[in-house]
């Protein structure tokens, strides 16, 4: 199960990166496109956290 885990904290840095990635290469970025990644990386940022305390249970 640790396997698991570890691999579904990879893939969901990752993406936390990805979004990072395309909001600072983005110098003309609106506010809704803001808010939509902040909530992106909102969820994501539950879900590695969750993950995180499964992990040492």
């Amino acid at each position: 199960m640790d396997k698991k885990i570890d691999i579904a904290i990879e893939y969901y840095t990752k993406q936390a990166q990805d979004i990072l990635k395309r909001v600072n290469s983005n110098s003309n970025i609106t506010a809704d496109e803001l808010i939509k990644y902040g909530e992106e990386m909102a969820i994501l940022e539950y879900k590695l956290t969750a993950l995180e305390v499964a992990k040492e249970s």
